[in-house]
């Protein structure tokens, strides 16, 4: 069986967020940011919307990428509570409840760039680097669909 080096990456990375939880010093919680709380995205972010839509095909892309991808934090149907989800800290958000809130240039946003820097401080790694555009936004697709 052939290693995957994208999926070889992610669970490091995962690993990697699971370990600095564990060990951090500060002994404080961070908390998540609220939609309340949700920061503008940056101008390079700012007004991007979905070009790919909600066709089957992109969600069926979407929903692939997910699973290879964001599943074992945000869980199978977007609850927050996949497999990697107890040793994170802050806990990956439920995507399925918050979605709709989110418009599309925050999702775009926040997968890309992910949200190991502050506001978010969360273990969620940058995904523009494994994926491409077309990918983030097939995700963002799929995204829509699921819900709580």
């Amino acid at each position: 069986m052939k290693s995957n080096p994208v999926r070889i990456f992610a669970c490091l990375l995962i690993l990697l967020a699971i370990g600095l939880a564990a060990c951090s010093s500060s002994g404080t919680t961070p908390s998540p940011v609220t939609s309340l709380e949700r920061p503008a995205p940056p101008a390079e972010y700012a007004g991007k919307s979905n070009p790919y839509g909600s066709e089957a095909a992109t969600v069926e892309a979407g929903q692939v990428l997910y699973q290879k991808n964001c599943l074992t934090c945000h869980g199978e149907h977007g609850m927050g509570d996949g497999p990697a989800a107890g040793g994170l800290n802050p806990k990956p958000q439920p995507l399925a409840v918050n979605q709709e809130n989110l418009p599309d240039d925050y999702l775009y946003w926040r997968i890309s760039e992910g949200g190991l820097r502050a506001p978010f401080s969360s273990a969620m790694p940058s995904w523009k680097v494994t994926l491409s555009e077309e990918d983030i936004w097939q995700v963002i697709s799929y995204i829509r669909t699921i819900s709580d």
